[in-house]
């Protein structure tokens, strides 16, 4: 992902919402690998460890652990500088398969 101005928050940092967007990007992926197409983040937690000031973010997403409905994956953010990695964020998330039935199903909305 290329960083651009819009997208840093006031001390010039990428902001954690942009990173959050990437780590739910790419467990959302990781699990669809295991799960099929039709899957949705349950939940994630994301720890920042260091600000995000290059102008290239990569994320390395991994399944962890892979049942019939839902997977456990990580995530590792980083940022390149100089062709070196460093490492500005991880996270983990549970991914949820859709079944057939819900997919089809329009949303209630209550009045």
């Amino acid at each position: 992902m290329q960083d651009r101005d819009e997208l840093r928050q006031q001390h010039g940092f990428v902001h954690g919402g942009v990173v959050s967007y990437l780590v739910d990007n790419a467990l959302t992926f990781a699990g669809a690998l295991r799960l099929g197409p039709k899957v949705v983040t349950g939940e994630y937690k994301i720890n920042y460890l260091r600000p995000a000031v290059s102008d290239t973010l990569m994320a390395h997403a991994r399944v962890v652990y892979a049942g019939m409905t839902q997977a456990t994956c990580q995530c590792d953010v980083y940022v390149t500088d100089g062709g070196a990695e460093r490492l500005v964020a991880v996270a983990q998330g549970t991914i949820h398969r859709i079944s057939e039935m819900a997919a089809e199903l329009e949303p209630v909305f209550n009045e």
